[in-house]
């Protein structure tokens, strides 16, 4: 049974090191649902969150030759980490066509906790942050068809309580 697994990577922050980890997934025709990738609090070493799904072999297969490759310091599956925090932020432009809907719009990213960060004659920019479904859940809400534009930034997670992935 395939499951969807958030692989949270500690790696050099070295030019290649992405490449490195991508071609990684593309060699083995594993499946990157998404990436995010940042400088941490030490300038030199880089956070990577990278989802993907397979079954528990594949899985295990994947951290395996992650661990191999020389950018990476250490990882964990937070899915097997223990319970951890996982958020995605999302821009999202809406098409208003009058005020009754610009009022919906207003109160369902009220709602969902967004912000209103662009307002036009014809348009409502809101981002919001959380999971991934409550995301999926204000676009539905709010109407695929009103849906000019999207972007997402992909899922960044952490360990929660005291435990940390630290170099």
């Amino acid at each position: 049974m395939n499951e969807r697994h958030t692989i949270s990577i500690l790696m050099e922050n070295a030019s290649g090191a992405l490449s490195r980890v991508s071609g990684l997934f593309s060699a083995r025709a594993y499946n990157i649902e998404s990436l995010a990738v940042a400088p941490t609090e030490d300038p030199t070493v880089s956070r990577m969150t990278v989802v993907t799904t397979g079954s528990p072999e594949i899985i295990e297969q994947i951290t395996k030759q992650l661990n191999k490759l020389v950018d990476v310091i250490k990882l964990v599956d937070l899915n097997d980490g223990g319970p951890h925090i996982e958020r995605e932020l999302m821009l999202v432009k809406l098409r208003t066509a009058g005020p009754e809907q610009r009022a919906e719009f207003k109160r369902l990213a009220d709602i969902f906790g967004g912000a209103i960060v662009d307002i036009t004659e014809v348009s409502y920019t809101i981002e919001l942050s959380g999971t991934r479904e409550r995301l999926d859940d204000f676009i539905e809400a709010a109407g695929v068809r009103h849906v000019m534009e999207m972007a997402r930034s992909g899922v960044l997670g952490l360990l929660k309580g005291s435990k940390a992935l630290k170099a």
